[in-house]
C-alpha cells in the first residue's frame, strides 16, 4: 500500500468514525427529547387529574386555567383551592402515575398555608413509589398569597429516562464495539506498515553489510587461483589474512543477528559471575583497536573506582563495550575522542562512554534503542549496520538489572552512562 493511499484510506476513516458518532449522539438525544417530553405531558396530565379530583373532594370548582406549573425539569407544583390531606394526596398521585405508567421516584409535599412552609411528613414506601420527607422540597415563589398547592419532585428523572431507552444503549454500545475495531485495524494497518518498513530497511542494511566482505573474499578468491602466487609467500599470506578478516567480519554479524533473536525468545542464559568491570573495558578496548584500521582514534580511559565488581556474563558485557564504541567510531565525521569513566554512587556503579560524534536529535533518543532503527539518512548508505547495536545493548543492560541513559544533541557528540549494581 502506497503512502498516498494509506493516507487516503485514515482520513476516510476518520471521517466515517466521526459520522457515525455524530449520527448515533444526534438520534440518541433526539430520542432522549422525544421520551423527555412525553414523561412532561403524561406527568401534566396526571398532576392535572389529581388536581380535578382535590376539587370534587373539596366540593369547590376547578380552575379555569392549567392548576398544574413547571418550576424547573423535574419539579412540578399544582395550585388548589383548598387544604389535601397528605395521605390523601399520595393515593390519588400513585393512581395517576399508574394509569400512564409513570415508575419514576418522586417526592411530594403539601404547602401549610397557615405555617407558610411545606408540610412535614414521616417517610415511607408505596409500590414502586420512593416518598421522602417532604420539608425537603423548595418553596414556590410565585405562589398565591393564601392559595394552596402541593409539589411533586423526581429527583432521579434522567435516570428513569435513560433507563427506558434499553435498544438506543445497546445501539450506542453496538456502535462503541464497531468504532474500537475500526479504529484497532487502522493501528494494526500502520503497524504492519511499519514493520513491513523495518523488514525492508534491514534487508537493505544487511545486504549492505555482507556486500563488501563478500565481493573482498572473492576478489581475493581469484587471486590465490593464480598459481604464481605460490612464489610469492608474503602477498600468499596478505591475501589469505584479508580472507580471514573477512570471514571474522561476516561471523560477528551474523551472531550479532543471532543474538538478537535469541534474546527475543528469552532462550539466552546468562552466565554470570564476579567481574571487574575495568578489565572488561580494556578487552572491548583492545578488541576494538585490533578490528578497526583507523590509528587515530583516541580512547581515554578514566576509571577512577576501585570497587568496580559487578555479576555479570563476560560474553555479553564485552559485547555492550564493544558495541558502544564501535558506533562511536562510526558516526563521527572527525578524529574520533572517546572516554570512557566509572564512578561509584552508593551501591550503583556508573559508567559512562562519551565521544565527539555527530550526535542524536532529542526525538530519537528512545527510538535509538528500538530493534533495527537507524536515523534516516536516505538512500545514504556511509554507515554500516544493521540496527541492532543499541537495542542489543539496552537488553542486555537490562538482564542484569542495570539502566542505560543518553544525553545527546546534533553536532555535539554521545554520552550513554551505563548504570549497574555493585556486585
Amino acid at each position: 500500500m502506497s503512502r498516498l493511499t494509506l493516507r487516503i484510506v485514515i482520513v476516510l476513516a476518520g471521517l466515517s468514525i466521526a459520522g457515525i458518532t455524530f449520527t448515533q449522539v444526534y438520534w440518541v438525544r433526539k430520542a432522549f427529547d422525544i421520551r423527555e417530553n412525553q414523561f412532561y405531558r403524561d406527568v401534566n396530565a396526571a398532576l392535572v387529574n389529581v388536581a380535578n379530583r382535590v376539587f370534587e373532594i373539596n366540593k369547590t370548582p376547578s380552575s379555569a386555567n392549567n392548576p398544574v406549573t413547571q418550576v424547573s425539569t423535574n419539579y412540578f407544583v399544582v395550585t388548589i383551592n383548598g387544604p389535601i390531606d397528605a395521605s390523601l394526596l399520595e393515593f390519588l398521585i400513585e393512581t395517576e402515575f399508574e394509569k400512564r405508567s409513570i415508575k419514576a421516584d418522586f417526592e411530594y409535599g403539601v404547602y401549610d398555608c397557615i405555617y407558610k412552609c411545606m408540610a412535614r411528613d414521616t417517610d415511607g414506601q408505596a409500590g414502586n413509589t420512593r416518598l421522602v420527607n417532604q420539608a425537603a422540597l423548595p418553596h414556590w415563589d410565585n405562589a398565591p398569597m393564601d392559595g394552596y398547592y402541593f409539589g411533586v419532585q423526581f429527583p432521579k428523572r434522567e435516570a428513569n429516562l435513560v433507563s427506558q431507552m434499553g435498544i438506543w444503549m445497546f445501539s450506542s454500545a453496538v456502535n462503541l464495539v464497531v468504532i474500537f475495531f475500526f479504529v484497532y485495524t487502522l493501528f494494526v494497518i500502520l503497524k504492519q506498515r511499519r514493520l513491513s518498513e523495518i523488514q525492508r530497511d534491514f534487508i537493505n542494511n544487511m545486504t549492505h553489510e555482507f556486500k563488501t566482505p563478500i565481493s573482498t573474499i572473492a576478489i581475493s578468491a581469484e587471486v590465490l587461483k593464480d598459481p604464481s602466487i605460490v612464489n610469492k609467500p608474503e602477498r600468499l599470506l596478505t591475501y589469505t589474512t584479508i580472507i580471514q578478516n573477512e570471514n571474522n567480519r561476516l561471523k560477528q554479524q551474523v551472531e550479532r543477528v543471532l543474538q538478537m533473536a535469541r534474546l527475543d525468545r528469552e532462550e539466552i542464559k546468562l552466565k554470570k559471575e564476579v567481574l571487574d568491570v575495568h578489565d572488561i573495558i580494556n578487552e572491548a578496548v583492545k578488541n576494538i583497536s585490533i578490528s578497526k584500521t583507523s590509528s587515530e582514534s583516541n580512547i581515554e580511559l578514566k576509571l577512577d573506582t576501585s570497587a568496580a565488581q559487578v555479576n555479570a556474563d563476560k560474553l555479553h558485557l564485552t559485547n555492550v563495550f564493544f558495541n558502544l564504541l564501535d558506533n562511536a567510531l562510526k558516526y563521527c565525521k572527525e578524529t574520533p575522542r572517546i572516554v570512557i569513566s566509572t564512578t561509584k554512587l552508593n551501591d550503583l556503579l556508573h559508567i559512562t562512554v562519551k565521544d565527539n560524534g555527530i550526535g542524536i536529535s532529542p526525538e530519537n533518543h528512545k527510538k535509538v534503542f528500538q530493534k533495527f532503527f537507524r536515523v534516516s539518512t536516505g538512500n545514504i548508505h556511509d554507515v554500516k549496520g544493521f540496527g541492532i547495536g543499541l537495542n542489543y545493548v539496552k537488553l542486555v543492560v537490562e538482564s542484569h538489572k542495570g539502566k542505560i541513559n543518553l544525553a545527546s544533541e546534533l553536532g555535539k557528540g554521545s554520552t550513554f552512562t551505563l548504570i549497574f549494581p555493585v556486585a
